[in-house]
């Protein structure tokens, strides 16, 4: 293997694991406004993932930098998804009830 792909296996390595210990001390009421602003990050990391997929594929380890450039993309866009998705959330707890707010409506006990 070359010294190069092992230096980055092992970036990748110890940022898995600061990331991992980041997140789960964060407590769990601040994990939607966390979850917003991780979505632009997680859009920097697609651009990155399609970078390290397409010009980075070129030379002696492009079935490599393919495969993890392809999985970087997949599991990235999930997290923005997944992100929209619990903020989408979070929001429609925000918003008033149209039924409760019309005159004339009681509130079923």
């Amino acid at each position: 293997m070359d010294s190069t792909l092992i230096g980055y296996i092992n970036i990748f390595v110890l940022a898995v694991f600061i990331g991992f210990e980041i997140i789960a001390k964060v407590p769990p009421l601040l994990h939607t406004p966390l979850m917003s602003g991780s979505n632009a990050i997680s859009g920097i990391t697609v651009v990155g993932a399609l970078l390290i997929a397409g010009i980075g594929s070129q030379g002696q380890d492009a079935t490599v930098s393919k495969i993890l450039g392809l999985a970087a993309l997949i599991l990235a866009t999930i997290n923005v998804v997944g992100g929209f998705m619990v903020t989408d959330r979070m929001l429609e707890m925000f918003k008033k009830d149209k039924e409760k707010d019309k005159p004339g409506k009681e509130e079923k006990k």
